[in-house]
């Protein structure tokens, strides 16, 4: 039985990822910050990362969902919105707290026959797609697409697999009830997807329904 660590998997996304990968047969690790998952976890302290990871030190994990995110700055405006502390804190979660997650769990990933590392990024990380606002929630993002793809590059001769995903407009709290799919259909599209990474697709970026998204 496949064995899979969720983070951010109290709510969202990451919840239905949570339910969607246990109906495929898989064991699933779903963890979040404070008493919201199963497994505490809070991706913005490197001590909360080393502890869980050193507890789970004798555990083969086959794949690693790097899901937790946070989108701070919607409405924000330009001429007075954007304060340091919260870029500080979104950065904590959306870039160093995905590297330090993947950075702990390696040991784990190792184990698998192929390991594979799952980013969930999104398209307004993409540059070829910039029509301003959300710069705090954008430059995250942009950062985890450029993290996955250069963790692809060292961790393909190791046997691990590194995708990096947008997972659609989702009608969750973060992207509205307006959006365009539901939380069921990008889930499925994105254990899809995670299920089909290999050492031939690892670095891509792709759409939740398959499309490799621009850069």
């Amino acid at each position: 039985m496949p064995r899979i660590l969720i983070t951010g998997a109290n709510r969202g996304i990451g919840a239905e990822l949570t339910r969607e990968f246990r109906s495929r047969g898989s064991e699933v690790l779903a963890t979040a910050r404070g008493s919201g998952g199963e497994i505490a976890l809070d991706v913005s302290d490197p001590a909360s990362i080393t502890d869980l990871a050193e507890r789970m030190a004798d555990v083969e994990l086959d794949t690693l969902v790097c899901n937790a995110g946070l989108y701070p700055d919607k409405g924000h405006d330009l001429a007075d919105g954007f304060p340091s502390d919260m870029w500080a804190e979104a950065f904590a979660v959306n870039v160093t707290g995905v590297f330090l997650t993947v950075q702990a769990f390696l040991p784990l990933l190792r184990r698998a026959n192929l390991g594979r590392v799952a980013i969930i990024s999104s398209q307004m990380g993409s540059s070829t797609r910039a029509p301003g606002g959300s710069y705090i929630y954008r430059s995250s993002k942009a950062a985890a697409v450029n993290l996955g793809r250069n963790l692809a590059v060292d961790l393909k001769p190791e046997g691990i697999a590194v995708g990096i995903y947008h997972p659609g407009w989702v009608r969750t709290d973060m992207g509205g009830q307006t959006a365009e799919i539901s939380v069921e259909e990008s889930a499925k599209g994105l254990v899809d997807r995670i299920e089909g990474l290999s050492l031939e697709n690892t670095g891509r970026f792709e759409t939740w329904d398959g499309r490799e998204h621009p850069f």
